[in-house]
């Protein structure tokens, strides 16, 4: 009797859910066939139209006003275009390489050419969130969902994170599916979606990171490509390449995983060496404008960005940055001519071809100039890549971080002499280490304040090994440098410049030396105000927290502008020094080079007393 009303409760409950899934899906299904596309988005635009171009039907934008980018004395750098303007051209499907459609297919819609236009299973899971009363995400969301709901939602409605946003996404693709063949609605995603870098669509996404037509993409382009709609400011190859080639890889296994490539074809494009630059445009102090833009477009979002109308007011001095410029292609003018020298000089110059520098008010933070190269627009030295905020080993210039950390400790003192002779270290691994310096020689007993500025690599290592990893990578977080978060991993060749950093902070790690040690956050955008001067964003340009005793900045400020410290290394009247004054007067400036394996990165990092304009 029992068994029998536990089968008759069971079945009444499978029936229950069974007549529920089945009423949910009849009336979803006569909602699809009975609600239109106007009566469901209003007065959103048509799905009917002429062709790509026109401004009308899914290519009709309403346009946008233009956002301004000032510097700090009111002078335009840039005026961003509207959305879908400016670097827009749309370019039918045939003049896509095949590489590109498919790695765009692989990592948004797998089944694209297969599914209704619709994701059965994301929606089933955004009303089971939904009941549940979580948030609703937009994951899942096919190529033509994307479609709708780029080109047919409101601006309001599209970045919505609700159930009705997801359910009218779902009705419009499904609208779109039944008008449009699956290559019309291809081509038409590829020609709308947004790559970052201002660049709406493939051919101006082709223009804006590799200076070429979408037709002339190889296979290794595309793929860094087709990763970038999914977070184009973190993926953006010109400001985070490392996490964009992670993000490329992502792309060619799944190419792999739908049998779009081979494992050996994937591994080769993996490997490729990509070369950016960008087609010509009206553009001033470019590198500092597309960082302005990443930022903005983490802080406001990207949808107030589209809207426009927004007038940028900058802490770049374009004066002081176009100085920068030009003396930046002077020296490395001179190096390809060896200095003027006639004799010695190895063909091609010094092979010194790209440059970057960072300028920054060291009690602020603003940025006063930033030239991620010489020029933006060349593929021959990646002009396009900031390197200003690219991953790059420092060599000896992260040094006077590790004897900070150690004057901090009390343990050591600049006056503290060690022995500069061959030591061998025991690495975590358990293997020998023994660090060289420079020039191969050994010095015997010296001084750290020497140590230092000579840049002795042993006695460094030796400094470092005394206080611990730990204790110069913690200070270097607190100067506001993010990358070296593994002391384990790096070890003592971190003081060698065994790590990673970024220039722009490694230049506001400097500025705590000399502004007493505060920490410094650099900073880009002063104020941003709506067409109507409604403040949106005001940057605060105080001194941040103190981090390193004063006494201890003092003292590295001392050793790295004590011209003397540094004579066995760098000679007499050594280029480090200054000019002197009109007066005669000395005019002192603490300084630290750096130098990595072969010569691949050379380093200058320093401060003067007073920042004149």
């Amino acid at each position: 009797m029992l068994a029998r009303l536990g089968h008759r409760r069971l079945w009444g409950a499978l029936a229950v859910l069974f007549s529920l899934i089945l009423a949910t899906g009849l009336g979803l299904y006569c909602w699809l066939l009975a609600v239109s596309p106007a009566e469901l988005v209003e007065a959103r635009p048509s799905l009917d139209g002429p062709a790509a171009g026109s401004g009308q039907g899914l290519y009709g934008h309403a346009a946008a006003p233009s956002s301004k980018v000032y510097d700090r004395r009111g002078r335009l750098l840039f005026e961003m275009p509207p959305p879908h303007t400016g670097r827009h051209s749309p370019v039918p499907l045939s003049e896509m390489t095949e590489a590109l459609r498919q790695a765009v297919i692989a990592t948004e819609d797998a089944s694209f050419y297969q599914n209704p236009g619709v994701d059965g299973w994301a929606i089933v899971r955004a009303v089971w969130i939904n009941l549940r009363g979580r948030e609703v995400l937009s994951g899942g969301s096919t190529i033509t969902q994307q479609l709708a709901r780029n080109l047919l939602l409101s601006p309001d409605e599209r970045y919505e994170r609700t159930l009705t946003r997801k359910l009218h996404e779902a009705v419009l693709a499904w609208q779109i599916a039944r008008r449009y063949s699956k290559d019309e609605i291809l081509e038409l995603y590829l020609n709308e979606i947004y790559f970052g870098n201002m660049a709406y669509g493939v051919e101006a996404a082709a223009q804006a990171y590799f200076g070429k037509h979408v037709c002339d993409l190889d296979l290794a382009e595309c793929a860094m490509l087709a990763g970038l709609p999914q977070a184009p400011a973190y993926y953006n190859p010109l400001e985070h390449l490392k996490e964009a080639k992670a993000r490329q890889a992502v792309v060619l296994d799944l190419m792999v995983k739908q049998g779009y490539l081979s494992e050996d074809k994937a591994r080769r494009a993996k490997e490729e060496k990509l070369y950016f630059a960008s087609a010509p445009f009206d553009i001033r102090a470019p590198h500092f404008v597309m960082y302005v833009r990443g930022l903005l477009e983490q802080e406001l979002g990207l949808e107030r960005l589209e809207h426009g109308g927004l007038r940028i007011y900058t802490t770049l001095d374009l004066d002081l940055n176009e100085t920068a410029r030009d003396l930046v292609r002077y020296r490395l003018a001179r190096l390809a001519e060896c200095n003027g020298q006639q004799t010695n000089c190895p063909p091609g110059g010094h092979n010194v071809r790209n440059a970057a520098l960072v300028a920054l008010d060291p009690q602020t933070g603003e940025i006063l100039a930033m030239l991620g190269s010489p020029d933006y627009f060349s593929a021959r030295i990646d002009g396009a890549v900031n390197s200003t905020t690219a991953l790059r080993q420092p060599g000896s210039s992260i040094k006077p971080i590790t004897y900070a950390a150690a004057f901090e400790h009390g343990e050591l003192t600049p006056a503290t002499m060690m022995l500069d002779v061959r030591t061998s270290f025991v690495t975590k691994e358990g293997t020998s280490y023994v660090p060289l310096n420079y020039d191969l020689r050994f010095r015997g007993p010296v001084r750290l304040r020497e140590a230092l500025a000579s840049s002795y690599n042993l006695i460094a290592v030796k400094v470092l090994n005394t206080i611990g990893v730990e204790a110069m990578t913690g200070l270097a977080r607190r100067l506001g440098i993010t990358t070296l978060d593994d002391p384990d991993r790096l070890g003592l060749a971190v003081t060698l410049g065994g790590g990673e950093v970024r220039l722009l902070e490694l230049a506001a790690a400097y500025a705590a030396f000399a502004n007493g040690g505060h920490v410094v956050h650099p900073v880009a955008v002063r104020c941003v105000e709506d067409a109507k001067g409604h403040v949106l964003l005001s940057a605060s340009l105080q001194a941040g927290d103190h981090v390193l005793d004063e006494r201890v900045a003092y003292l590295i400020t001392d050793i790295l502008s004590d011209d003397t410290a540094r004579i066995p290394s760098f000679g007499e009247e050594s280029t480090l020094e200054l000019p002197r004054a009109a007066d005669s007067m000395p005019r002192p400036a603490a300084v630290k080079t750096g130098t990595t394996t072969d010569f691949r990165d050379n380093w200058t990092v320093g401060y003067t007393p007073v920042l004149l304009f």
